[in-house]
């Protein structure tokens, strides 16, 4: 799930970022072109419902391609994602528009 709310000049938008851990993994880290696919950048917070979530302010006006990364190796979209992408991998990504 994606909640966005914008700054008064409507240049920056801050998105959080929820999974709901159907799963029930252990950690989740969101990975995406915001930063360098990293695997340790932006780790996520396990909440009291199992659910993993993270905040993160970006530039208002841009795409960005997303996932989630569960126990360190499962890649999975946001279900309620603004699109989905292709990728190289034959599989898809998330699609975030700010």
């Amino acid at each position: 799930m994606l909640k966005k709310s914008y700054s008064k000049t409507g240049s920056v938008c801050r998105v959080t970022f929820k999974y709901d851990n159907e799963e029930s993994a252990r950690s989740a880290v969101l990975a995406g072109e915001f930063n360098g696919w990293s695997l340790q950048d932006t780790p996520m917070k396990q909440l009291k419902d199992g659910s993993f979530s993270v905040s993160l302010s970006l530039p208002a006006g841009q795409t960005y391609l997303f996932r989630y990364v569960l126990d360190g190796g499962v890649w999975v979209n946001d279900t309620e994602a603004d699109g989905y992408a292709p990728n190289e991998y034959g599989e898809a990504n998330s699609v975030l528009v700010t």
